[in-house]
């Protein structure tokens, strides 16, 4: 799915927690809104700004990511 295909805005409200937006080149950016992680959260592998070519991709690590959070 190409970034010029896809809705930004539900993605937003589907992933409340992040702020995302798409560069001129396509790539997926997202970064988490309001937190600063902790050197242990990025241990256990959170990332704090998230980003893919490909919307699928971008999609499937916000969520891994989502999930991650909610059991840490």
């Amino acid at each position: 799915m190409s970034a010029r295909g896809y809705d930004l805005d539900i993605l937003r409200a589907a992933f409340p927690a992040w702020s995302l937006f798409c560069s001129d080149a396509g790539v997926f950016y997202a970064t988490r809104r309001g937190v600063r992680l902790r050197d242990a959260d990025i241990d256990k592998g959170l990332w704090q700004t998230v980003s893919a070519d490909d919307a699928e991709v971008f999609v499937s690590l916000l969520r891994d990511q989502t999930q991650m959070t909610v059991r840490s």
